[in-house]
């Protein structure tokens, strides 16, 4: 969504890729997007062409382990505690074939005796043209809650920036397969984590999708008006529906227009976003013409089309499970935003694009300007759930603009970017 805040383009912004022995295969596959925030966290994007690796040893100490998470930006964020030090706080990106973790929790739960994690190292550029290796780890252990998972391999990834988006120290991001062992539900209506074990046949309300196939990605067939394509089910993004229209021809109620621009692989993109004139079917239940973000890479159903769900995966069986108590079609929401992109630090907020005819763009921001208070506070007292309530719910924002050692404060309409 336009609102959304993006990696500062001063700090790292990760192209990533699979480093073979010839180094020949460039990284095009799933990605972790998270497009509200306009920040593609590309670390998580890592494709493979091999099983991704399983989690060492999975125990959970009571057949269902609840997890309570708070939700911010669609996102589920559960917290752990299991020793002196933590809390610590994790997102699951379901559309990653990794585990990332912080230098500080990899450095706490090193497993010093574990065989070396088998994980392609991936290459990272940063904005400045530097290249680096995400490198290769085993956790010990990580607890959440009453289950217990030993010898994690992971990527050790800097937090940092998605800790400043998120207004929250981030520690982790939990791949699919870090929940090989395990049921796993996103209840999304309950703001929960659920955790359970294999049993010989699950008896599962709603209705459920296979997604056969040898990488064990929560790929699946879904419907647009009477149109059959496959979608990447990415908990990892914020998005609604990120569609790639090759093959398609999808119509459009409201024509796709620039929205946020936000971070990928190759640089700065600029959304195109729309909404559109047929329903999007999840077996049974219906979203009545959902808002697509227009990509070129595999199209997806992120946290703003399962939000309104609980989302089961059984690996064991690939398939997954959507449920919701109404069997009534879905009206999402229109899309509102502030016209501004913005790249987030501690003291300021930089802009990192604004949305053409937008309010702010007729005001004359423009791209690299500072904002440092929201309706007069600091920006450091806005994090993103309370940012986003803003945006949801004010007719009007004020800005503070940085201008040298000058402050000015401009007010900005808040307008529905996709009604």
């Amino acid at each position: 969504m336009a609102h959304g805040l993006t990696a500062p383009k001063t700090r790292q912004m990760i192209s990533a890729r699979r480093l073979s022995q010839t180094d020949r295969h460039p990284r095009r596959a799933t990605c972790w997007l998270l497009a509200v925030a306009g920040l593609m966290l590309l670390a998580g994007c890592v494709g493979f062409r091999r099983e991704p690796p399983r989690p060492g040893r999975t125990t959970l100490e009571s057949p269902l382990v609840i997890l309570p998470a708070t939700t911010m930006s669609n996102y589920l964020v559960i917290e752990a505690k299991w020793d002196k030090h933590g809390p610590y706080h994790f997102l699951i990106d379901t559309g990653g074939s990794v585990t990332l973790v912080s230098p500080e929790l990899a450095a706490r739960y090193f497993a010093k005796n574990a065989p070396p994690a088998e994980i392609p190292l991936v290459r990272v550029r940063s904005a400045e043209g530097e290249t680096a290796l995400l490198t290769a780890t085993t956790l010990r252990r990580i607890e959440l809650g009453e289950a217990r998972f030993d010898n994690v391999p992971a990527l050790i990834y800097d937090c940092a920036q998605l800790s400043a988006h998120f207004g929250l120290k981030i520690d982790g991001i939990l791949g699919f397969p870090f929940f090989r062992e395990t049921l796993l539900t996103l209840d999304y209506p309950r703001s929960r984590v659920l955790l359970e074990p294999y049993n010989p046949a699950p008896l599962l309300p709603g209705t459920t999708l296979p997604f056969n196939n040898d990488r064990k990605t929560p790929i699946v067939s879904v419907r647009l008006g009477d149109q059959t394509f496959a979608a990447l089910i990415d908990s990892g993004s914020d998005a609604a529906l990120s569609l790639n229209p090759a093959g398609l021809q999808p119509k459009f109620t409201v024509a796709p227009r620039a929205g946020a621009t936000v971070a990928t692989l190759s640089g700065d993109r600029e959304q195109r976003v729309g909404r559109l004139a047929r329903p999007l079917a999840l077996g049974i239940y219906a979203l009545e013409c959902p808002v697509a973000d227009l990509t070129d890479e595999l199209s997806s159903l992120g946290s703003g089309v399962l939000k309104y769900f609980a989302v089961t995966f059984d690996q064991e069986r690939s398939q997954v499970t959507f449920y919701r108590e109404s069997l009534q079609p879905i009206a999402p929401e229109p899309r509102r935003s502030s016209g501004l992109s913005f790249s987030k630090t501690p003291a300021y907020w930089r802009v990192a694009g604004v949305v053409p005819g937008s309010p702010a763009a007729t005001a004359s921001v423009q791209p690299g300007d500072l904002v440092t208070r929201i309706n007069g506070e600091p920006v450091a007292r806005w994090d993103l759930r309370r940012y986003e309530q803003l945006v949801a719910s004010a007719d009007e924002i004020r800005f503070t603009f940085l201008y040298g050692t000058r402050e000015t404060e401009q007010p900005l309409k808040v307008f529905e970017l996709v009604p």
